[in-house]
């Protein structure tokens, strides 16, 4: 065999419900199941062409999201390839003590992440609002009686009010969400995103958490753009 495709690691005894899956790139060989000691990996054949394509994608998450369904299990990021079977089983003898502590610490859990933008013309005006100079600077601009030093130091002093203003909401928006969730993680946003995290949450515990999403977007109200994903496989807290 030219290569595996790696996508996860679990228990040796944990349920290994594969048939039907799909697997990335299409490959006629099935997904398969090396075990070594304690822990066993799910693996295929690796794609002569592997790309980000969405049905491969797809493939990689609907298998991981089977073995969550049954136990715990650390999910390997899209595009994970080992040269061979004895390259996987150096591995989970390698990493033994350190993969059966983290499937240990995800058991009942799983993954979700919330992104979160703001209008940008409600927060400018939020700006405005807030600072006498910037309204001055603002106005300044606008009526054409300011200077080059003018127009630059407004734009100096939004992007200081935006940047403030944005941290802050951020910090404020994990920490009503953290005390229902074991753990979280901060991604670095998107160019329209000022938020971007992803929490641990127990599945006994996932209906409240969405409920708690969705009176958050409430009360932030219609200039606010939240959107929440879950439950995933724990990538965020799997290495």
């Amino acid at each position: 065999m030219s290569g595996v495709y790696v996508y996860a690691v679990t228990r040796a005894d944990h349920p290994l419900r594969l048939d039907g899956l799909r697997t990335v790139g299409g490959t006629d060989e099935p997904p398969r199941v090396l075990v070594h000691g304690p822990l066993a990996a799910v693996v295929s054949a690796a794609p002569p062409d592997l790309r980000p394509k969405r049905r491969d994608l797809g493939a990689h998450q609907e298998l991981q999201e089977r073995l969550m369904a049954d136990g715990s299990v650390l999910p390997m990021r899209f595009g994970l390839l080992a040269p061979d079977d004895t390259a996987v089983r150096t591995a989970l003898e390698a990493k033994r003590d350190d993969y059966a502590r983290r499937l240990g610490e995800l058991h009942g859990t799983a993954e979700y992440n919330l992104k979160a933008a703001r209008s940008q013309d409600d927060l400018l005006r939020e700006v405005l609002d807030g600072s006498d100079e910037a309204r001055r600077l603002n106005q300044c601009t606008r009526d054409g009686t300011g200077t080059y030093e003018d127009r630059l130091a407004l734009g100096e002093l939004v992007a200081r009010q935006v940047d403030a203003r944005q941290r802050r909401q951020a910090d404020e928006i994990v920490a009503r969400l953290s005390g229902l969730a074991r753990a979280s993680v901060l991604a670095d946003p998107s160019k329209d995103d000022f938020l971007n995290v992803s929490f641990l949450v127990e599945r006994a515990r996932a209906d409240e958490f969405g409920e708690a999403g969705r009176t958050l977007a409430q009360d932030y109200g219609a200039a606010y753009d939240f959107r929440l994903r879950g439950p995933l496989p724990p990538y965020s807290f799997a290495a």
